[in-house]
């Protein structure tokens, strides 16, 4: 199966090593997160996932050390209701965000426990196939785009504008998806 990151980004993460890595997937999981907690904000039973997402994605911009307990993260993240197989899949738009924002989320876990670029490359994967369903959902919408830029940009080693990017994309993307919602 292809991948949707550049090559030049999968590139700049295999050459880049670790901090190079763990950065990247920090980012992409900022931008994700909106879409998991706004999507689920509220639903009975999910306080302590929201808790362990909103604790992680903190936790991941610490790029220069890899998280000591990635790997147990991992292990409770995989555990949620979202990651769970069902037999009739997932049908609402709204499920099949917050399935890529968790998704997203432990790629960008194993990564950065990890520094495996393989890895990192998958979560960006996760982030461009959102923001592509999005672009065909939404129209006008150049999210896709936006995130391959965003990729790009998380290479740049800036820390602060790359969070405040990140923060503001995944606000964006949020109002996208909640703008297809049902009422």
């Amino acid at each position: 199966m292809g991948t949707l990151v550049e090559g030049a980004v999968a590139q700049a993460l295999r050459d880049g090593g670790g901090e190079v890595v763990r950065l990247y997937v920090a980012a992409c999981a900022e931008r994700m997160a909106p879409l998991f907690l706004g999507l689920r904000a509220g639903v009975p039973g999910q306080e302590a996932h929201l808790d362990l997402y909103v604790e992680s994605v903190r936790d991941l911009w610490y790029a220069d050390r890899p998280l000591a307990d990635a790997a147990e993260r991992v292990h409770l993240l995989e555990q949620f209701p979202e990651l769970q197989p069902v037999e009739e899949g997932i049908t609402d738009a709204a499920g099949t965000y917050v399935f890529l924002a968790a998704l997203c989320l432990r790629y960008a876990l194993l990564a950065h426990g990890s520094g495996n670029a393989d890895d990192a490359v998958s979560c960006g994967h996760v982030v461009l196939t959102a923001m592509g369903m999005l672009d065909q959902n939404v129209p006008g919408a150049s999210l896709l785009a936006d995130e391959q830029r965003l990729q790009s940009l998380s290479l740049s080693g800036d820390a602060a504008g790359l969070w405040d990017a990140s923060v503001t994309a995944g606000r964006e993307r949020l109002r996208a998806v909640v703008g297809r919602l049902p009422r």
